[in-house]
């Protein structure tokens, strides 16, 4: 273990790359544990540290990955022993900390989860930082009073990690699943997951946005932002809520006051990043049980190797990746 293979990258006056590269075990950063990472997975974030103008490394050389899932072989940490199986994801991992794009990681203890009972280390990372967004959001908008029973939940962005995850999710939980996608080749594998409808881009949002539309869904997770959290704001039912987690539709949101004041809708900020602990950790709880796919390794994940990772970066930045996609780092 003294040397392993990472995607390494690098940044000088001159010269951009991302190759992987072998390194020393003593390259990697202080930490309380050291783990053997078997799993990684690919998340938009990913793909922004590994261009020149990403704006998420402040530091090179780097090792990218904001999640990982493996074996601890050392702790300093009394929390963990040799050989527990553990999950990290977010903080400052992939972005000012090396991430899980090595065979090995080592970490902050106060990083670390227990792998739950009912999760594999590979299903782990089949949900990941997008799995936990996805299940935080529902999770914000059931303490907010959503239930099955109260109308349809739309899913913007329905065929991407967060959004993927969510309608899979949403289905386990008997909800109406409305699946909304730019991509009509996508449709049966949203079907699959368990929407029950599945509508444009063009149906959610089209301009002029009005301050009030029709009222049409009870709730709705959003990963996109932009124009489009506006025209969704519009129509969600009184007393509904949208769970906002995204930007790629842009950080600007021409709303009004209108939905909140006249229909008391919600707009619930999803954070994953800086989750409290002791709410990450009930969060998984459920991503074992009652929020886990019952499709989760099937439909939703495909596995790549450490080699193929730099091609499926600069893919999900194009957004022509699909569901989540997991990294073996073993041989």
């Amino acid at each position: 273990m003294n040397s392993f293979k990472a995607l390494v990258v690098d940044k000088t006056e001159t010269d951009f790359t991302v190759a992987i590269q072998t390194i020393s075990i003593e390259d990697l950063p202080e930490g309380d544990v050291t783990i053997q990472v078997l799993y990684s997975s690919i998340n938009y974030k990913d793909g922004l540290a590994c261009i020149p103008n990403g704006k998420i490394v402040n530091s090179y050389p780097f090792i990218p990955g904001i999640d990982l899932a493996g074996i601890v072989i050392s702790s300093k940490d009394p929390r963990f022993k040799e050989g527990d199986e553990v999950i990290a994801t977010s903080y400052e991992i992939g972005v000012s900390h090396y991430g899980g794009y090595g065979q090995y990681a080592r970490l902050c203890g106060d990083w670390i989860i227990p792998l739950p009972k009912g999760l594999t280390l590979k299903e782990a990372m089949v949900l990941g930082t997008a799995g936990l967004t996805a299940a935080l959001s529902i999770h914000r908008l059931e303490e907010n009073g959503l239930s099955p029973e109260k109308g349809k939940v739309l899913v913007t962005g329905a065929t991407g990690g967060v959004g993927s995850v969510a309608v899979a999710m949403l289905a386990k939980r008997n909800y109406h699943v409305v699946a909304s996608t730019g991509k009509e080749s996508e449709h049966t594998y949203l079907y699959g997951l368990g929407a029950k409808e599945v509508v444009s881009r063009h149906d959610v949002y089209s301009e002029p946005i009005r301050p009030l539309d029709k009222q049409t869904w009870a709730a709705a997770v959003d990963p996109v932002g932009g124009k489009t959290l506006a025209a969704v704001l519009s129509k969600i039912q009184y007393g509904g809520a949208v769970a906002v987690s995204g930007l790629t539709g842009g950080t600007d949101v021409p709303t009004s006051v209108f939905p909140f004041i006249l229909r008391g809708v919600q707009l619930l900020g999803i954070d994953s990043v800086y989750c409290p602990m002791e709410l990450r950790k009930l969060i998984w709880e459920r991503m074992a049980n009652d929020l886990k796919p019952t499709q989760l390794l099937q439909s939703i994940a495909r596995e790549i190797t450490l080699e193929q990772l730099p091609s499926a970066l600069s893919a999900i930045l194009k957004g022509q990746l699909r569901g989540r996609t997991i990294v073996k780092l073993t041989s």
